[in-house]
């Protein structure tokens, strides 16, 4: 697939959203600028001095509120609708490479398996292998979050084959055994038998990293050397 000269999405005014919204600053900014008349006169006019306070009080409130409504404006001056065109994306030979980060410090405060479903949900994105890059950084060196990662290594070299035989959705394993699959394949007896064996291979996982965090010490090491492992799935 070449590149298209089409863009990838379209935006349009909403003019009659927009009149609607402006008309109501208006008429908004009218009162605002009443009731500020009225407060400023008010205090001018007040003899005792220990009556301004309140006044000083309430007017610095609402001059607030006014401010951070007059902020709020500026997504409703001018609404915009879009239209996104994925049917329009250029072939894998025209996609930049991607990277992404996880970053992640103590698994005792960070479930290991959340961030291991964030991991494989990642490497198991819809996008070119060779142009997908993941990068997992421990800054607190725990052994745990390390043999973890290895663990889910293993499972993400069956669970990504799985997904793009059948163009799963949901791409995170925790998201998507919490749920009946529905769609044209979920009828289909190979597909069932894929997914049993699937999602008891991510019991397996969910086994195996209980059992690690519970004989390992789950605290983070201020004082560690570094470690860097390189793994490739294809």
């Amino acid at each position: 697939m070449e590149k298209s000269p089409l863009p990838l999405n379209e935006w349009h005014s909403m003019k009659t959203q927009r009149n609607i919204n402006r008309l109501h600053s208006f008429i908004h900014g009218t009162a605002l600028s009443a009731l500020f008349y009225y407060r400023i006169t008010s205090i001018a006019k007040t003899k005792i001095p220990i009556l301004i306070l309140p006044h000083l009080l309430i007017f610095t409130a609402e001059l607030t509120l006014s401010c951070l409504w007059l902020l709020s404006q500026a997504s409703l001056w001018n609404p915009v609708a879009r239209t996104a065109y994925p049917e329009r994306l250029p072939g894998d030979d025209y996609l930049p490479s991607v990277d992404v980060f996880v970053c992640t410090a103590d698994p005792a405060k960070e479930p290991s398996l959340e961030v291991m479903n964030t991991v494989i949900s990642a490497m198991a994105l819809d996008y070119p292998p060779d142009k997908l890059h993941l990068y997992v950084s421990d800054d607190g060196g725990s052994p745990v979050t390390l043999r973890a990662l290895r663990r889910a290594l293993e499972f993400a070299k069956v669970w990504i084959p799985f997904c793009r035989k059948y163009m799963v959705k949901d791409r995170c394993p925790g998201v998507y055994f919490m749920r009946e699959e529905i769609g044209v394949e979920s009828g289909d007896q190979d597909f069932l038998v894929e997914k049993k064996a699937i999602e008891k291979a991510y019991e397996d996982f969910k086994n195996s990293l209980d059992k690690i965090i519970a004989e390992a010490d789950v605290k983070a090491s201020r004082d560690h050397s570094p470690i860097i492992e390189v793994s490739e799935i294809t």
